[in-house]
């Protein structure tokens, strides 16, 4: 699977182990950065990740700050993503089969490496139940056209 992943300062430590582990499981990863630990603005690194998703670039993404909340914000802000903030494997493997997310955020400070690889793999291996809630994901859709974003 291609996969875009980003983060900012404060979750390229977490990147790291997620794109080693990626790699190691076959996947074809885009970095999208950020490779310093100076400070920087999640913006920068969370939005071309986002857009990858929405384009068709890459199949899933991942996006890393110190909470995930940041990330999550602005990838929610692309048109045709549909990120969800999960740190724990309930919720990860639910926004797939329910919500069919596309971009999974994370934050460093919150979950630690071996449990966020175990998200990671669920979020990626679920596949989406479609069904009735097909119906739902079509409804925040409608949402974004609605409001032109």
């Amino acid at each position: 699977m291609k996969i875009a992943i980003a983060a900012d300062h404060g979750g390229l430590n977490l990147k790291n182990e997620i794109i080693a582990h990626l790699k190691a499981n076959g996947h074809e990863i885009t970095d999208f950065g950020t490779n310093s630990f100076e400070s920087c603005d999640y913006p920068d690194f969370a939005l071309p990740a986002a857009e990858a998703v929405a384009c068709g670039k890459c199949e899933k993404g991942i996006i890393i700050c110190s909470t995930g909340i940041g990330v999550s914000m602005v990838a929610n802000k692309v048109p045709g993503v549909r990120c969800a903030h999960c740190h724990d494997s309930y919720c990860a493997e639910f926004t797939r089969r329910h919500n069919d997310a596309n971009v999974l955020a994370m934050g460093e400070k919150v979950v630690g490496v071996g449990y966020a690889l175990e998200i990671v793999d669920i979020f990626l291996k679920t596949e989406f139940e479609g069904g009735r809630h097909q119906r739902r994901v079509d409804k925040i859709t409608a949402i974004e056209k609605k409001y032109g974003r």
